[in-house]
C-alpha cells in the first residue's frame, strides 16, 4: 500500500488523506513517455478545462509504478477511472493493475512515442481532449494474456522483437527516436539475421515450418506507430488476429514494407506465398532457444515455450465522446 507521501496530488496541488481519498478521474503521467516531461502541460490542462471536476493527478517514479499504484487504488473498492498518460507501455502498465477489479475503467491521453492502441479508434485527437476524455463510455474490450503479463494492443516475436528492443534504446532520442523509433528499429533489424526459429499453432493447428521472418497476435490494428498489421482485428470479438510472414529476402521485404505498413498485406494477392492467416483464442509458441523472446506491447518477455491466450472483455476502456464505434474493413 501508498502512504500518504505517494498519495497523487489533487488540483489544488496539496495531498489528499486516505480517508478523503475519494476522487473519481486519476491521471497516472509517465514522464519519461516521449520526448518531454508532458506533466505541466497536463495539469495545466487538467485545471483550465475540466474546472470543478474532482481530479487527480499521480507522475510515476519507475517502470512498474504505475501498475502496483493503480492496485493500491484499486483495493478501495471505489468505482474509479484511471488514464495512462503516455504511450502504449504506459497504458500497458495501467491496465496490468486494473484486470480482476470491476470497479475500475481505464483510459488514455496518448503522449508517448507510438500511441498505437488508439489507431484503432481512428487517432490520437480525441483522446487528447480531457473534455471528451472524461465524458467518455466505458466498454469492455478482450485483452491479451501471455507470460504470465498483459497486453492491449499487440503481441508479436520474430523481426518485431529485435525492432522493439532497438525502440526501447532510442525511443526518448530526439532525432532517431520518439516517432522515428520504429523506423530505426526496422534500420537494425534489417542488419540483423532475418529468420527466427520457432513453431506456432493456432487452436492447435500449426500454422508454420521452422522459421519465420515476424508474427503478430493482434487485438488492436496498428504497431510501431504507423504499420498496420491486423487491420481487420475486432478488439472484443474474443479472437486473436494472427499474421504469420515467412522468411523473405532484405529486398523483397524492403519492397513490400510499404503495403504491409498500409495494411494491404491480407488483400495484396503479391502477399499470399509469405503470409498466413488467422483467427483464434489460443496460440502456443515453441522454440529451441530458452531465451526466446516475444513483445507484449512494448514490454520483452522471454521463454521456450510461450502460451498466449484472450481474455475476453476483461478491461473497460474508457472511449472518448463521440468516438464512434469500430468497424471492421472485412473477413
Amino acid at each position: 500500500m501508498y502512504n500518504n507521501f505517494d498519495l497523487p496530488l489533487s488540483r489544488n496541488g496539496r495531498r489528499r488523506s486516505k480517508g478523503a481519498w475519494s476522487l473519481k478521474h486519476i491521471f497516472i503521467v509517465n514522464p519519461a513517455a516521449g520526448v518531454t516531461d508532458q506533466t505541466e502541460f497536463i495539469r495545466e490542462g487538467l485545471e483550465e478545462t475540466l474546472g470543478g471536476t474532482d481530479w487527480q493527478l499521480y507522475r510515476t517514479k519507475a517502470p512498474g509504478d504505475a501498475t502496483a499504484f493503480v492496485r493500491s487504488c484499486c483495493e478501495t473498492g471505489e468505482i474509479l477511472r484511471f488514464y495512462a498518460c503516455g504511450g502504449d507501455g504506459t497504458l500497458n502498465e495501467v491496465a496490468s493493475g486494473a484486470m480482476g477489479s470491476p470497479n475500475a475503467a481505464v483510459g488514455c491521453y496518448p503522449c508517448g512515442s507510438g500511441n498505437d492502441y488508439v489507431k484503432y479508434y481512428g487517432g490520437k485527437d480525441a483522446f487528447l481532449d480531457f473534455r471528451r476524455l472524461v465524458q467518455g463510455e466505458a466498454r469492455p474490450v478482450d485483452v491479451i494474456r501471455a507470460a504470465d503479463s498483459y497486453a492491449v494492443n499487440m503481441c508479436h516475436f520474430g523481426l518485431d522483437t529485435t525492432v522493439a528492443k532497438a525502440m526501447n534504446k532510442v525511443k526518448n532520442m530526439k532525432l532517431i527516436g520518439g516517432k522515428h523509433a520504429y523506423t530505426t528499429g526496422v534500420i537494425k533489424a534489417l542488419l540483423s539475421p532475418m529468420n527466427t526459429r520457432c513453431s506456432v499453432s493456432v487452436d492447435g493447428e500449426e500454422i508454420n515450418g521452422g522459421e519465420i521472418l515476424l508474427c503478430t497476435i493482434a487485438n488492436g490494428s496498428h504497431v510501431g506507430g504507423r504499420f498496420k498489421c491486423a487491420p481487420y482485428s475486432i478488439n472484443d470479438d474474443g479472437l486473436l488476429d494472427v499474421c504469420l510472414v515467412t522468411t523473405v529476402s532484405r529486398l523483397k521485404f524492403v519492397r513490400l514494407a510499404g503495403r504491409y505498413a498500409k495494411g494491404m498485406h491480407l488483400s495484396d494477392p503479391e502477399f499470399k506465398d509469405y503470409v498466413t492467416y488467422r483467427r483464434g483464442k489460443k496460440v502456443e509458441i515453441n522454440s529451441p532457444e530458452p531465451d526466446f523472446a516475444v513483445s507484449l506491447d512494448g514490454e520483452i518477455k522471454y521463454g521456450r515455450k510461450i502460451t498466449v491466450e484472450v481474455m475476453e472483455r476483461a478491461l473497460s476502456f474508457i472511449v472518448p465522446e463521440g468516438v464512434l464505434p469500430y468497424r471492421s474493413e472485412g473477413v
